[in-house]
């Protein structure tokens, strides 16, 4: 398996130069962009191409999608990328009903379908918001997914936790739209002061071997991206969460 890395991950130890340099020293082989490494795709693609890494997968906010798909396109096609990813929705803008979340739905059905004829997959990024139970007991994601049934799930599993739910219900119920999975790992409690309560992969509370065997063995998933959402250390983070990786 080629482990890949979102790059948010690293966005505060520039430049990218020795980003892209330090993770394929250490066996990294894909990277998942998301917004400001899309300032120079050209640019960014060439530095990619000299440290041997591909990126098959990109994450695009929801409003470049709808307002300039074109742009969008011309980016992921730049980078070499096959799936889109769309993983966020600012708390304004959160639906407060299931009619609100079913109309997210709809939208995001309607980026999927421009994806799908441009020649990419589509998937919605999830965080723990899409977790918390509606007033009549409907969960968010439920909702989105019935709604746009042919939109895939990028799962970033830590995030499904942190959401109150257990992962495998929903790696049975949806594993035929899991496209791709976030590898992130929650730090015991008391560990990890200054990371946001995450940690090095193999080295938290998520039971990463036992997951991974379902991800595997239930879902279509081709990318499976290592994140932390604020490392302390990012060559630290990188270099211990593939090669606790590598033995699961």
């Amino acid at each position: 398996m080629d482990w890949s890395f979102q790059l948010y991950s690293a966005r505060n130890f520039q430049p990218w130069e020795d980003v892209l340099k330090t993770l394929a020293s250490l066996g990294y082989r894909q990277v998942e962009g998301f917004g400001v490494v899309y300032d120079d795709p050209a640019a960014f693609r060439a530095l990619l191409d000299e440290n041997g890494l591909a990126m098959p997968s990109g994450h695009f906010g929801i409003d470049l999608l709808e307002q300039d798909f074109a742009k969008a396109v011309s980016i992921a096609t730049t980078l070499g990328m096959q799936l889109i990813a769309c993983p966020w929705l600012e708390v304004a803008e959160r639906p407060t009903d299931a009619d609100g979340w079913r109309a997210l739905g709809k939208r995001l059905a309607a980026i999927g379908k421009k994806a799908k004829d441009a020649g990419f997959g589509f998937a919605w990024h999830n965080h723990d918001f899409e977790f918390a139970p509606l007033a009549d007991g409907s969960v968010p994601l439920r909702l989105m997914l019935e709604a746009a049934p042919d939109v895939g799930c990028e799962m970033d599993v830590a995030w499904v936790i942190r959401g109150g739910c257990d992962p495998l219900p929903w790696i049975d119920e949806f594993g035929s739209r899991i496209l791709a999975v976030h590898v992130k790992d929650i730090a015991p409690h008391g560990t990890a002061p200054g990371e946001d309560g995450w940690c090095d992969v193999g080295h938290g509370s998520v039971d990463w071997a036992g997951l991974l065997t379902a991800l595997r063995n239930r879902t279509p998933a081709r990318h499976y991206v290592m994140e932390h959402d604020n490392p302390a250390d990012f060559e630290r983070f990188a270099r211990r969460s593939i090669e606790a990786a590598r033995r699961f």
